[in-house]
């Protein structure tokens, strides 16, 4: 499934158009090819999304499903991840609304609704729900083939979960398709397959065929492409992840960026759990992706500073900061662009 020009989306972004749950939403906002014609956040309502977000895209911000089919959508679109992964009931009650009245969905979370008999029930002729994260048939284990490839495989890792991972490869596709290079993403969550580029919700493989997934969706483009942008997951610092690893055996990158939330000391939500010197941090995923010897040496290239919640003089601060620290490129993607972290991926 991949949306297309001919779909006209309202994303279901409730109390996420200012908030971290909504990264799903807000990253359609910015990088979707497709027609968006109405987000519904009944807390921001009638407000602007450049205003809130910083994103330059004109779309009106409503408070519920049925407001938004003015705007003549076809396709609702779940662009947020609510507290324990469970919409609540009134949310609910908007998708079948939606679904009522014509739409199909597109939907990013766990709980599948592909086969909810309410749902279905609803379903008319030429409507359809995609459930994004799902795992693809015909997998392998991981062989570590993908080092033989000639092309270059830039592998975004964090210091956390949601510190800006996806935002940065995004950014350096961009950069560069603009230097004419042959530049691919391989998406590997469920955002960036919303977005439209090909690869795996690896979250939704098993463990033992992690590694082996997403090698063979980088061995189907590899020899095509001069890069490609392998979306990061997790952290190899945050307890509750497992995607890291997987994603650098099955990759076998050539190149890592460290994406950071500036100022960041702990990892989200686990205060006991410290983020330790990001010299330290490129020590260990170095460490980890050579694996003693087994596998190539990486390194780390440069650093994806995540500078939202500080003004320009206070990120332009902690971008020197970071670049005393670790003696590498480090930057913004998003304020100043990804051409500096480019520049060291070629050389």
């Amino acid at each position: 499934m991949q949306l297309t020009a001919e779909h006209r989306i309202a994303i279901l972004l409730h109390e996420g158009v200012t908030d971290s749950r909504g990264k799903t939403g807000l990253a359609m906002l910015r990088y979707s090819q497709a027609s968006i014609v109405a987000v519904i956040d009944y807390q921001c309502a009638r407000q602007s999304i450049p205003e809130l977000t910083g994103i330059q895209r004109e779309v009106p911000i409503v408070a519920s499903v049925q407001q938004a089919l003015v705007y003549k959508p076809n396709v609702l679109a779940l662009g947020i991840a609510p507290s324990g992964g469970a919409l609540p009931p009134a949310w609910r009650q908007e998708i079948k609304q939606a679904v009522a009245a014509g739409l199909s969905i597109v939907n990013g979370l766990h709980s599948r609704m592909g086969n909810d008999p309410s749902l279905a029930a609803l379903l008319g002729e030429n409507q359809w729900i995609w459930d994004v994260r799902q795992e693809p048939p015909n997998l392998t284990i991981g062989s570590g083939k993908a080092r033989f490839l000639s092309c270059r495989r830039v592998l975004a890792v964090g210091t956390d979960m949601s510190v800006g991972k996806m935002s940065t490869n995004l950014e350096l596709h961009r950069a560069s398709l603009r230097r004419g290079l042959r530049s691919k993403v391989i998406a590997t969550g469920q955002t960036n397959l919303m977005l439209g580029d090909d690869g795996v919700a690896l979250d939704a493989v098993r463990v033992d065929f992690a590694s082996g997934a997403i090698e063979q969706v980088v061995m189907r483009y590899g020899s095509d492409y001069d890069i490609l942008y392998i979306e990061g997951q997790g952290s190899l610092l945050n307890p509750a992840s497992t995607a890291t690893l997987p994603l650098m055996r099955g990759s076998q990158p050539t190149h890592l960026v460290l994406a950071h939330q500036a100022g960041q000391t702990h990892i989200r939500n686990l205060p006991d759990v410290i983020i330790p010197p990001l010299s330290k941090v490129i020590h260990l995923y170095e460490t980890i992706a050579v694996a003693g010897g087994a596998f190539d040496p990486v390194k780390v290239v440069g650093v994806a500073l995540n500078t939202a919640h500080l003004n320009e003089d206070g990120a332009l601060a902690a971008i020197e900061q970071t670049k005393l620290e670790t003696g590498i490129f480090c930057t913004d993607v998003i304020r100043f662009g990804a051409d500096l972290l480019l520049d060291a991926i070629l050389e």
